[in-house]
């Protein structure tokens, strides 16, 4: 069983709030993380996949929420929207904290219910898929260190091309990763947007075009890491903009797809800039776009925007457990110059991350990360390339050339 490096934030919310969400895509290992909390708390874990209990969650929720002694799991919450009403009624009779903790695979938001009722009695955490630090078994956090006062060392951090694109086209799924074989991997995905598309997108949306959904995420991978253009996709897929725009909110709250928003010095021109597609994961999004075999992509001129994927979605998996809290953003000029993620702290302190497939850098490689600090001014703390080289090097104080291990071998900062 892997280690969440989530867990500490977990307990921390259940030590002071009535009840805590867990949430997430499908299979990132909510319930077994939520049944180890059960078993380690002498608690009781209730599922809704259970059609006994689920039927009662339906009709007599108030039943099964104050029928429930001490700390109670309830699992795939969002199949019964009436709980939540239930469950306020409860803890507001009983203001104990870690009473409840819900885990659900939809974005609970989506149901207007479950906003309004748990408002100010509810903290809501996100699981992702597995970082490579919790496969490694590490509490390495590299957000952390980029924010961290401590200075950064010249060393050489050994990266193993093969093994790194080995590791994206895996993924970080508990059961896919289970699978070393590529094809019986590449058939667990399939199976697994098999199954999202049967169950989740037709149950929550009642989508009549779900025919549409397997071209749209295919060509949505094949656009990972690009700029969102709805007119394009709509073009592309042959789906009105309305329709799309509503199936993109849907993948959206399925935790399957995650944009990435524009930054901007100007607070005001950030929701009118695009945002970045990226999907949930590597394995899934390289999956999408045919790229099975680790051993041809490692040589692949294409290996570029999965790459991008794969080291954004890492640092979100340690934005989740991170002692500094801050956002996931992109930056872009008009002139074209990119930041592939710009992490903003609450008091606006600015780190540029730039993603590369090459094994050796250049000063041109940070012209994107100089505009960022140029448009950040004294908010920019450190700009890093991410690339597929050994050295960890600085290009000038606040610049560094970082190898792409640093995302779960650490070493980063001086000990």
């Amino acid at each position: 069983m892997y280690q969440r490096n989530i867990i500490r934030k977990l307990n921390a919310a259940l030590a002071d709030t009535r009840v805590v969400l867990l949430n997430g895509a499908r299979q990132v290992g909510k319930s077994t993380l939520a049944q180890q909390l059960a078993r380690q708390r002498g608690g009781q874990y209730l599922s809704l996949d259970d059609p006994a209990i689920a039927e009662l969650a339906r009709t007599d929720p108030s039943a099964l929420v104050s029928g429930a002694a001490g700390f109670t799991v309830i699992d795939e919450v969002q199949s019964a929207p009436g709980l939540f009403p239930a469950l306020k009624r409860e803890v507001d009779r009983h203001p104990v904290p870690g009473r409840f903790l819900l885990t659900g695979s939809a974005n609970v938001f989506m149901l207007p219910t479950a906003a309004e009722s748990l408002a100010g009695r509810m903290e809501v955490l996100t699981l992702d898929p597995l970082s490579q630090c919790e496969i490694e078994g590490s509490p390495h956090n590299f957000v952390d260190a980029l924010f961290g006062p401590a200075p950064w060392v010249r060393r050489t951090l050994p990266t193993d091309r093969a093994d790194l694109v080995r590791r994206l086209v895996s993924g970080g799924f508990p059961e896919g990763l289970g699978r070393t074989d590529a094809q019986r991997r590449d058939a667990w995905f399939r199976a697994y947007l098999t199954s999202l598309l049967q169950r989740d997108v037709r149950d929550y949306a009642n989508i009549e075009g779900l025919h549409d959904m397997p071209r749209l995420l295919s060509l949505l991978a094949a656009r990972a890491s690009s700029l969102l253009n709805m007119a394009e996709v709509s073009r592309a897929t042959g789906i009105a903009h309305s329709t799309l725009r509503r199936y993109l909110s849907l993948l959206e709250a399925l935790f399957i797809v995650q944009p990435l928003p524009a930054w901007s010095a100007n607070l005001g021109k950030r929701l009118v800039k695009a945002p970045k597609l990226h999907l949930i994961d590597a394995g899934l999004t390289a999956h999408l776009r045919g790229h099975t075999d680790a051993a041809v992509l490692a040589l692949s001129p294409l290996l570029g925007p999965p790459l991008e994927t794969f080291a954004v979605q890492e640092l979100r998996r340690h934005l989740r457990s991170a002692d500094t809290a801050a956002s996931a953003l992109h930056f872009r000029t008009a002139a074209g110059l990119e930041v592939d993620m710009v992490l903003e702290t609450p008091d606006q302190r600015i780190v540029g991350v730039e993603v590369k497939a090459s094994a050796s850098i250049t000063q041109a490689d940070f012209s994107g990360l100089r505009a960022l600090a140029s448009a950040a001014g004294n908010a920019f703390v450190r700009g890093v390339v991410l690339y597929t080289g050994e050295q960890l090097l600085p290009f000038e104080e606040t610049l560094w050339a970082v190898p792409l291990g640093v995302l779960w071998a650490g070493g980063s900062r001086q000990a």
